[in-house]
């Protein structure tokens, strides 16, 4: 097996020197200074008009600092983008605008088409970033992971769980929770996730069962796992790096929201200008010039970072040789028996089976019994022969399972049984928790 022994602990000053190779190059001057005029315009509608409640709350955000976790902020911007979009919708925009057919307005409606056509695109860049990285880490993460059907399974629980998230989203949304209810709500999902992070590196409760299945996973990798949330851990020194740059276009990006937010309720009372309409327009096209640079940017820092060592980077891939399959021979008359415990509700079990040719007579009988802490025995899955068979099912109870060979219907011939079986924790959470930290 190949040593891991050149690996070291995956400290702030470790990282410092993996980010002293990435400097982030500086954004255009134009991004504090279309903030600060739009600012200046909102100001000037603010003092002239009261605020509704909706108005006070975006007024409210932009007097906060930005979050400092890059991630947190990167949903940040996705949240204002989507708030921006939903105020150029047909149906949202200021009555006079929408049935005023004059060529000033038919002007006005030109320009917000092309700011929302730039938004729009900013958007799909932002979540088509997002996916890629939650996918290839998930992906290198797996390489820890059993090369076999558990894996499969593994992405299977991932899958469901995705379908789950989003299904409580969409219950969200139904019930007519509002764009920032739904980001709200994103951002709970992922927190949880964060939490599960700690455990993992704890190996901590069904973790440790996780851990199992990260097979050789070096301890530098878990424990900066278990420290990945710190304010003070070892990402503090990509957020002081990175966050500044990232902040300063969310602000932008927030002074375009409050802007057209404020100009939309005061619109019959006070029309928008041209020359202000302008500054929103070129405000737009900066905004969306210098975020793609960030994404592009931070995009090849992720893809790159120390912490993203696959099982064979790290030389681990031998280690797996515990989990090939197994070979028995069940005599005539006999049966072959393994039990399997189950921890935790919503674990799967997994088998891989097929008679060795050269066998005579190929079948052999197979089922599945759980047996309670009780000691009840119910059957899970029926009897039948097979000459080979590959399954699983999801649990629903704790406690053992019981999968059955049977070859006593033979009187005189002997099989050659080759297998491998396994109780797959419910462990998809914590693995896409590790996808989407950062």
């Amino acid at each position: 097996m190949a040593s891991t022994e050149g690996l070291v602990p995956i400290t702030r000053d470790f990282l410092a020197r993996y980010y002293d190779k990435y400097p982030l190059p500086p954004l255009a001057d134009d991004v504090p200074r279309f903030t600060a005029e739009l600012r200046g315009f909102s100001d000037s509608l603010l003092r002239e008009f009261p605020l509704t409640s909706g108005e006070e709350l975006v007024v409210n955000e932009v007097d906060r600092e930005p979050p400092r976790k890059i991630d947190e902020n990167l949903w940040k911007n996705r949240e204002h983008i989507e708030e921006i979009l939903f105020l150029l919708e047909d149906s949202y925009q200021p009555r006079l605008l929408q049935q005023n057919a004059s060529p000033e307005y038919v002007d006005i409606a030109a320009v917000f088409g092309d700011i929302e056509a730039k938004l729009k695109t900013t958007l799909k860049t932002l979540e088509m970033f997002q996916l890629k990285n939650a996918d290839n880490v998930f992906n290198t993460v797996m390489t820890y992971m059993p090369q076999d059907f558990r894996g499969s399974l593994i992405r299977q629980q991932r899958e469901r769980s995705e379908r789950n998230r989003q299904a409580e989203i969409d219950a969200l949304v139904n019930s007519g929770g509002s764009i920032h209810d739904r980001y709200a709500l994103l951002w709970k999902q992922q927190m949880e996730r964060r939490r599960q992070l700690a455990q993992l590196g704890s190996a901590a409760g069904v973790y440790k069962a996780l851990v199992k299945y990260l097979v050789g996973v070096p301890q530098v990798l878990l424990d900066f796992l278990r420290q990945i949330n710190d304010d003070q851990g070892p990402l503090e020194e990509q957020r002081e790096r990175y966050g500044p740059a990232l902040c300063s276009l969310t602000k932008m990006v927030l002074s375009i929201r409050l802007f057209i937010l404020l100009s939309w309720g005061r619109f019959e009372s006070r029309e928008l200008q041209m020359d202000q309409l302008s500054v929103v327009q070129q405000a737009v096209h900066v905004y969306n010039s210098e975020f793609e640079k960030f994404i592009k940017f931070i995009g090849e820092v992720f893809a790159n970072s120390p912490f993203l060592m696959s099982a064979e980077d790290v030389g681990a891939a031998e280690s797996r040789k515990s989990d090939e399959y197994k070979e028995i021979i069940i005599p005539p008359g006999k049966t072959h028996e393994v039990v399997l415990t189950v921890e935790s509700v919503n674990s799967y079990i997994a088998w891989d089976f097929a008679l060795i040719q050269g066998t005579l007579n190929l079948d052999i009988g197979f089922h599945v019994e759980y047996l309670s802490p009780s000691g009840e025995i119910t059957l899970i899955l029926p009897y039948r022969r097979y000459e080979s068979d590959q399954g699983n099912f999801c649990t629903i109870l704790v406690g053992s399972y019981k999968l059955i060979w049977d070859n006593s219907y033979s009187t005189f011939f002997k099989k050659s049984l080759r297998y491998k079986v396994d109780a797959v924790p419910p462990v998809v959470e914590t693995l896409q928790a590790v996808a989407e930290s950062g």
